[in-house]
């Protein structure tokens, strides 16, 4: 089977291509650099030089492959509306290309905001419709082709951690504690994360692209929710830096951007996508990796 992955290059979507390569697929890749498309083609994939901002292009990558898995966004978060509404757009291109045709198109998502006051699971739906809502409502767009012979699938990833280089949140958050001098979390602590060991995420992905089925939302979750006090103390320790509650007041000033994130509550069950896919992970948890000094530098 011949799959196209954007963000093939990222900090999921190699660890995805690694995934698929091991297991016999071929892989074209979306590649934004010369740098890029020739780290993937010393691995054996095809790149396929474009960007988000290229829809067209994507596109025809998506129509002439077997399976599409997307993975790329623009996590601009001083534009997130602009980004949002990129993702749409691109989104919508390469759902158009693959209508009627069966194709499988995986997609990055969020389960961020899909319930309050218990974990999301599987069956929730997501509340964001529309260009300008977030991820430019991409989830509900791509889920409503399962009527329109396309077979898609919403990844709701969590929080993906690893000792490779993990460029995401968990580094800022260990960023800020560098900067200000203390490991801080908002209010109680009690706001929790979902997390999950990168190579297991890969591993979820290429179930997913095996047998979920049309209009699945899978929650490649290993850990339903670490509360953010326990994350912030396991900073603390490893950077040997105090450990301080943050006002909501003032956590926008301490974490920047970073404050609405580190202040939700995303909890996420993953039973169903684990019954349906067969998965289970077996990676480190983001508190050994920390521990591990995954996030010293």
């Amino acid at each position: 089977m011949k799959v196209f992955v954007t963000g093939a290059s990222g900090w999921i979507g190699s660890a995805v291509t690694d995934e698929l390569l091991a297991h016999g697929y071929a892989v074209t890749g979306l590649a934004r650099s010369d740098a890029s498309a020739a780290a993937l083609e010393a691995k054996g994939v095809t790149a396929h030089r474009g960007s988000l901002d290229d829809p067209a292009s994507l596109a025809a990558a998506a129509e002439a492959a077997d399976a599409v898995i997307h993975l790329a966004f623009n996590h601009d978060f001083d534009n997130y509306d602009a980004a949002g509404r990129t993702e749409r757009t691109v989104v919508s291109a390469m759902l158009e290309a693959l209508e009627g045709s069966d194709k499988r198109f995986l997609f990055a998502s969020g389960a961020a905001g899909a319930a309050t006051g218990r974990p999301a699971t599987e069956d929730d739906p997501s509340p964001f419709h529309g260009p300008d809502s977030m991820r430019g409502g991409s989830e509900n767009l791509a889920l409503g082709y399962a009527d329109k012979g396309v077979h898609p699938v919403a990844l709701r990833f969590p929080i993906v951690h690893g000792r490779d280089g993990d460029p995401g949140f968990v580094a800022y958050l260990a960023q800020i504690a560098r900067k200000q001098g203390v490991s801080g979390y908002i209010g109680d602590g009690s706001s929790r994360w979902a997390t999950v060991d990168r190579r297991d995420a890969a591993r979820a992905v290429r179930l997913a692209l095996e047998k979920a089925p049309a209009g699945f939302r899978a929650h490649p979750v290993a850990e339903e929710g670490i509360p953010t006090r326990e994350l912030a103390e396991a900073l603390g320790k490893r950077l040997d830096l105090p450990v301080r509650s943050i006002s909501p007041e003032d956590a926008p000033a301490h974490f920047g951007w970073m404050a609405m994130m580190f202040s939700l509550d995303g909890a996420t069950s993953s039973e169903i996508t684990r019954k349906t896919l067969g998965w289970e992970p077996t990676g480190p948890t983001l508190l050994d990796d920390i521990a591990a000094g995954a996030y010293d530098a």
